[in-house]
């Protein structure tokens, strides 16, 4: 029996990764394959699952400061994985609307970070991603100084920041603002807060965040563990790594990734792009199923856009049950394939 790998990124708004990995199982069983699930993520939301999920639960505060019970995971090896979207998340502030982009805080993150060290963590993996802040990490810096280096030296735990953007420190507020409900006013006023935090941790600890690709990432979270001796690492680098996806690939008869939207992005460290390279280096046929497909990329890899295939109102009704017939149908023509 032929084998399928599924490891497919999130479909932001619609589905998470295990369900989409789910479906794609489906697909298989329905064609006769069998199927190995490894959803993945690339350092932002849906890490956590990525990772096996939550088998922890911290209570901590939340980003406009009510206590919100925020799920981590702590693995037999010590290895701990926490996501700053479960404690200082965007969507916990329910959306950009009802989010306070000036006042929203990364505490949690901090506290989660420090729960897991107080349990016994020697590593602690950071996802950045999906936050509703933009306070430089300050917040989070305040609960960990006692912490820090985090260096995995003398006893201290490591921690290892997996982020999927290149923004720097001073930019987070310009590029990530908006989105979390900042007015243009209030991103100057935030870009300026930036700036000073930026003069305050080069005092602080002699980190020049100017110099650190991430720095900016979750709203300048990202520089705050560097300036404590956190890493900053490719997310989807880092994730496949300990997910073993390299040798999962080349085990594998054929593989399907997928994502929300295919475009130029998703070649650039996201899952997608990071999933079809492994898959050409092994010369194992891929699929790629996506809500919508960019035309800019079309050629780039062999994928079904879900928008084009079933129409829009059937793709947002039932995205699963439409990858799971977009999988079969393809799994179908690679059977059929001297």
């Amino acid at each position: 029996m032929p084998t399928l790998l599924a490891v497919p990124d999130k479909f932001r708004g619609s589905a998470t990764a295990p369900e989409v990995a789910a479906a794609i199982a489906a697909a298989a069983e329905a064609a006769g394959w069998s199927c190995v699930q490894l959803p993945l993520a690339d350092g932002g939301e849906g890490t956590l699952d990525a990772f096996g999920g939550a088998n922890w639960t911290t209570t901590v505060t939340g980003p406009l400061g009510t206590p919100v019970a925020a799920p981590w995971r702590m693995g037999d090896d010590g290895v701990a994985v926490v996501e700053s979207a479960r404690a200082s998340g965007l969507d916990l502030a329910g959306g950009a609307a009802g989010n306070d982009p000036v006042g929203a805080t990364s505490r949690g993150t901090g506290e989660l970070v420090a729960a897991a060290i107080a349990e016994g963590a020697h590593r602690v993996i950071v996802s950045l991603g999906g936050s509703a802040t933009t306070d430089g990490g300050f917040d989070t810096a305040e609960v960990l100084e006692a912490f820090a280096p985090f260096d995995g030296r003398d006893g201290r735990a490591e921690v290892l920041v997996a982020c999927d953007v290149r923004t720097a420190f001073r930019d987070a507020a310009v590029v990530f603002g908006p989105q979390k409900g900042a007015t243009p006013e209030q991103v100057v006023e935030l870009t300026g807060r930036l700036d000073r935090l930026a003069s305050l941790y080069r005092q602080r600890y002699g980190i020049d965040l100017a110099a650190v690709p991430g720095s900016g990432a979750a709203g300048g979270l990202g520089g705050a563990f560097a300036a404590l001796g956190a890493r900053l690492v490719p997310g989807f680098g880092l994730i496949a790594e300990h997910t073993g996806l390299a040798e999962a690939i080349a085990a594998a008869d054929a593989v399907v990734t997928g994502e929300g939207r295919l475009d130029a992005e998703s070649f650039n460290g996201k899952v997608v792009g990071g999933v079809l390279e492994l898959a050409a280096q092994y010369d194992v046929p891929a699929l790629v199923v996506a809500g919508d497909v960019d035309d800019g990329v079309a050629g780039r890899a062999t994928a079904v856009s879900l928008l084009a295939e079933f129409g829009t109102a059937a793709a947002w009704a039932d995205p699963l049950g439409c990858i799971e017939r977009a999988t079969t149908a393809w799994l179908r023509k690679e059977e059929a394939r001297p």
